[in-house]
């Protein structure tokens, strides 16, 4: 079998070389490219059953064009750049790296957080230009600071990432607030509609997956609910937010403030957001430990291998089973 990973740059550099690919020849013949532009992509795929991918963008075009493909490993948690129901009508199996990343994002999540509320970047500037030597005092407030204690965190989403973040919530001593579309068995948080947590909360963090129910699920009129101290945390996918609509909240103070790892458009584009300076922009990096990519190549090779035993793991999508025709119901009509 041919194993092509669409855009192995994605998960090599810093600490991880090339070479860690190298795992996944043991189940096909494997070609690696660091980067796959949509027009290149039907031409290497079209002898290939076998994919790795991270950010590659899988359209219906392409899976009809690739008549051998059968497997894609997203090398990540979110899979929206896969047409799931074009995957399931070519009889592709797509598997997802499920929780490789939650301790890493709930980690970043926490660090835009406490960046905003302990201003720790402005205060090193200051003490760079000279601003403690200059002080009358031995300790200079310059810069607005807040206590994490008592403040309300409203987690939208209750997935394994946003479960880390509400943990980590409690551990601050913050009153946590969840939204989730499924109700959990157990959950020893207060459970609120979305219109409530954008209204309640002095911080919003959005935990959930990209698609057409959620695209700009965060826009003027429900940043307008939110209160004017409000701080707006996204670690999940950009789509979620109307880049337009936060950039007009921000320059008008209708919110406090936002800090964000994700973007509609990744590289960065011209988005509003650039330069102003109650945004925080991080490009995407909350997964990129070294210990989590790491842990993410495991989990792919672990995917890979348990498809071809027959047993897929972190399935998000998969053929349908074919229809058994018996011949008792037409003697029984």
């Amino acid at each position: 079998m041919k194993l092509v990973i669409t855009d192995a740059a994605t998960l090599t550099g810093d600490g991880i070389t090339e070479d860690a690919l190298d795992v996944f020849s043991k189940y096909a013949d494997v070609t690696a490219y660091d980067l796959t532009t949509r027009d290149q992509l039907v031409e290497r795929l079209q002898d290939t059953e076998l994919v790795l991918c991270n950010k590659t963008v899988f359209t219906p075009s392409i899976f009809a064009q690739c008549p051998k493909l059968e497997y894609i490993g997203v090398c990540a948690t979110g899979y929206n750049n896969i047409d799931t129901h074009s995957a399931i009508t070519h009889d592709v199996t797509v598997c997802n790296a499920g929780v490789y990343a939650t301790d890493a994002v709930a980690q970043h999540t926490f660090g835009l957080i406490l960046h905003f509320y302990n201003q720790v970047a402005a205060y090193h500037e200051a003490v760079q230009n000279g601003a403690w030597k200059q002080s009358t005092t031995f300790s200079p407030i310059l810069f607005p600071t807040q206590e994490l204690t008592g403040k309300t965190l409203a987690v939208i989403g209750y997935g394994s990432i946003g479960r880390k973040v509400a943990a980590i919530a409690a551990a601050f001593d913050m009153k946590v607030l969840i939204v989730t579309r499924v109700k959990p068995c157990a959950c020893p948080y207060t459970i609120v509609s979305m219109d409530e947590a954008f209204r309640l909360a002095d911080i919003v963090t959005l935990h959930v997956p990209l698609n057409p129910e959620t695209e700009h699920l965060v826009d003027a009129e429900r940043l307008q609910t939110m209160k004017p101290h409000a701080l707006l945390v996204n670690t999940a996918r950009g789509g979620l937010i109307a880049e337009e609509d936060l950039a007009w909240a921000l320059q008008n103070h209708v919110i406090a403030g936002a800090a964000l790892d994700v973007l509609t458009e990744e590289p960065m584009g011209d988005t509003p957001l650039m330069g102003l300076p109650n945004c925080i922009i991080t490009p995407h990096c909350a997964w990129t430990p070294l210990e989590t990519r790491m842990r993410l190549i495991q989990i792919a090779e672990d995917n890979l291998r348990c498809y071809l035993d027959g047993e897929p793991r972190n399935v998000v999508a998969k053929p349908k089973p074919p229809r058994i025709f018996d011949p008792f119901f037409l003697d029984h009509m």
